[in-house]
């Protein structure tokens, strides 16, 4: 049961080697690049090659598999042996994130020791924001950096011109849909790009970043493994960002949405949303971190309720699928190898789920762009409410009976 996860101390954590495969005699290069648990990167050139590789070569290589060989076992036996550790996977939404915010903040008040968070857009934010705050501050420390994040981006909102008025809430409570505003952002970006309209690049999240998110502490040998997805636009794959990648330009990235943004460009390639391709990944939490138990924090809508007909109806489901796609796919992926015995190591993992459907069902897709203060509150609410029933379950003596089951997801 995760009631171990109360009160726990979070183990040291550590990003294990990540290989490239080549030949020495092939003309390519073979670079091994290994994070210690001091945070130190060294790298090992020919780690892997063919069979014309240098006795010297061989040693190193079987130095090298010998280390992560190690590390793995390491994990293995800190998820059965140790104390229970938790990973967070936080799906992207837009203002929805809030709703992370507020579920964070009630694991944080709960003391819930970290082995690792993986996100997407908002939730790449929120996840930055999270251990740059521990790093800095401890639990306090990232309370405080999340709400100032979310502060930030609702003052920033204010000087747009999508705020809703006293009379659209009357009318029409949270959704946005029918915010003339919006609407009429809709219509132009049908038919201009954002290299016309925003020629200069201007994304008014990057002065939001750069005033909360602490990037140097995203580094420091003492942060949770943190990492985040990006869709390469040339490729269409994904790429993932780990501590020492994640700048700003990172994380607006992550976030960037095609039709409001241009592509970010870094370390040469363009990307878009991280959450076309990994939303979140979920692989780097299972091979990278000695975690017990996953916590993904859902927002969007896994099931609906009936069929739509109506053409607003239609584009969010579509967008919902889109955005959802990944995740099914690696739980799906998961389920497979679960059935045919070979997660081996990872077996022990528990999966559970905080969703937001129910919270945010009857907002209409558009509410995702309202970064108005109250709104944003709403949501944040509602997180820590749904965060605390979690936490209750898992507390009760029989445990949570309503954790992800992977069977659910064999296709």
């Amino acid at each position: 049961m995760i009631t171990g996860l109360l009160g726990g101390k979070r183990a040291g954590g550590h990003i294990p080697g990540k290989l490239r495969q080549c030949g020495d005699a092939c003309g390519q290069d073979a670079t091994m690049t290994v994070w210690s648990p001091g945070g130190r990167r060294t790298s090992s050139r020919n780690a892997i090659g063919c069979a014309r590789m240098r006795p010297a070569d061989n040693e190193q290589r079987s130095k090298t598999l010998k280390v992560m060989d190690f590390r793995r076992l390491a994990r293995r036996l800190a998820r059965r042996f140790g104390p229970p550790h938790l990973a967070l996977a936080l799906q992207g939404g837009g203002s929805h994130g809030a709703f992370t915010w507020g579920v964070l903040d009630r694991l944080l008040e709960a003391g819930m020791p970290l082995a690792g968070v993986s996100g997407a857009s908002a939730g790449a934010m929120n996840g930055a924001a999270l251990v740059a705050g521990l790093v800095r501050g401890g639990p306090t420390g990232a309370r405080r950096t999340l709400e100032d994040l979310w502060r930030t981006v609702a003052e920033q909102s204010l000087a747009g011109p999508l705020q809703s008025t006293p009379l659209e809430h009357l009318l029409h409570g949270w959704n946005r849909d029918y915010s003339p505003g919006i609407q009429l952002l809709k219509g132009i970006t049908r038919v201009a790009s954002p290299y016309q309209l925003n020629p200069t690049g201007h994304n008014p999240l990057r002065a939001v970043l750069e005033a909360v998110i602490d990037f140097d502490a995203l580094r420091h040998a003492s942060a949770c493994p943190l990492f985040i997805s990006l869709t390469n636009v040339r490729s269409g794959r994904m790429a993932l960002h780990r501590n020492r990648q994640i700048g700003v330009d990172s994380l607006l990235a992550s976030a960037c949405l095609p039709l409001l943004f241009q592509a970010v460009r870094v370390d040469g390639e363009h990307y878009w949303d991280g959450g076309y391709t990994g939303n979140p990944a979920l692989s780097p939490l299972l091979l990278e971190c000695a975690a017990t138990d996953v916590l993904l924090i859902q927002l969007t809508p896994e099931e609906h309720d009936r069929v739509p007909t109506q053409v607003p109806e239609i584009m969010e489901r579509i967008n919902d699928l889109t955005f959802h796609a990944s995740l099914v796919r690696e739980l799906q992926l998961l389920a497979s190898l679960q059935r045919a015995g070979r997660l081996r190591g990872m077996a022990g993992i528990r999966f559970h789920q905080v969703k937001s459907e129910d919270d945010t069902r009857g907002m209409g897709a558009d509410s995702r762009i309202n970064a108005a203060w109250s709104f944003i509150c709403h949501l944040r609410d509602r997180g820590r409410e749904r965060a605390g029933q979690w936490l209750d379950e898992e507390r009760s003596p029989g445990g949570n009976t309503r954790r992800l089951r992977l069977e659910d997801y064999l296709p």
